[in-house]
């Protein structure tokens, strides 16, 4: 009898005990898995030091990044249907026209950028090389330089505004013109990161690229006064003027970009099969840890993060973002 009722106690006692150390254990539990994540090219050294510390912390994970063209990135998503856990856009827009609303509920601007010129001691007239006669040295026959596809990266048709604005800015009518239709689209690449081997080898001279990047890579780069550079906040009104027409959602579709200061965006999928681990990659991107990391890469963080579609943030990243 004795054996039965301390038999009872501990059939009784067992719940008890179970309850919170199960709870404990959902609430540490690990992350596991898979995080797969499509962003820019111009991501691609600060995500790679984000990834390294993520995996660090988060041991049971696995980063598979995969860099791109920011639209072509978001094209992998709503059109070839390609799992994915967080999208990075050097454009904040390419997520708003491309994948909201369908495919995803929120759009995070997280850091900033602006346009440059970089070359190289190799560069063809670099000793002359200035924000005064740039656009004279790149025009010469005896000059290449590189830039992005429009339709596939934000860089491209960034590149064309800058074009643009420097035809306006330095009074030289048809510069915009002749700037882009130079050497047809004998250097024009998916993104901007795909040139960064022709300007090594020499094979180009110069190349529109952001400053980040030129500074990542060590490059040496032309500042562009910010009414063409699509840097400064307060020149808005300046940047709108430019247009430039690229491919839409659909096939035969086109649609106009407007020059706008450079923000770039970060997002997580509605298909992302890995929800928890995107949450916790993005909450540490935002991140005192992610902006410190991004703004060691040239990337000046935004804090907190202007966000469309706010009320549809995972409460997990609410404090680091904004409306």
């Amino acid at each position: 009898m004795i054996r039965l009722l301390k038999m009872l106690s501990c059939m009784l006692l067992i719940p008890a005990l179970m309850l919170p150390g199960c709870a404990k254990r959902e609430q540490t539990a690990e992350l596991s898995g898979e995080l797969v994540i499509f962003h820019a090219g111009s991501l691609s050294v600060p995500f790679r030091q984000l990834s390294a510390a993520f995996m660090e912390r988060h041991p049971g994970v696995t980063v598979k990044a995969e860099a791109a063209g920011s639209r072509d990135c978001a094209r992998k998503i709503s059109d070839l249907g390609r799992p994915c856990d967080v999208m990075a856009s050097a454009d904040y827009t390419v997520v708003s026209t491309l994948l909201m609303p369908e495919h995803t509920d929120f759009n995070i601007r997280f850091v900033t950028n602006e346009m440059a010129i970089a070359y190289t001691p190799h560069s063809r007239k670099h000793d002359r090389f200035s924000a005064e006669n740039w656009y004279e040295i790149m025009l010469s026959d005896d000059v290449a330089f590189g830039r992005a596809d429009p339709n596939r990266d934000p860089c491209g048709y960034r590149s064309v505004m800058v074009m643009q604005l420097a035809e306006r800015y330095y009074g030289v009518e048809g510069l915009a013109r002749d700037l882009a239709d130079k050497d047809g689209d004998k250097y024009i690449r998916p993104k901007e990161t795909d040139l960064l081997a022709l300007l090594e080898a020499g094979e180009i001279d110069y190349l529109f690229i952001y400053r980040s990047v030129a500074e990542q890579h060590n490059l040496e780069m032309l500042l562009l006064p910010n009414e063409v550079n699509l840097k400064s906040a307060d020149l808005g009104d300046l940047y709108v003027g430019t247009t430039v027409k690229v491919t839409g959602k659909k096939p035969g579709e086109f649609i106009t970009k407007r020059g706008s200061p450079m923000v770039y965006s970060v997002t997580i999928p509605k298909s992302a099969e890995n929800r928890a681990a995107a949450e916790a990659y993005v909450a540490m991107l935002l991140s005192e840890q992610g902006r410190a990391i991004m703004e060691a890469n040239g990337q000046p963080a935004l804090h907190p993060a202007p966000t469309d579609g706010f009320d549809k943030l995972p409460a997990s990243l609410k404090s680091f973002c904004s409306e």
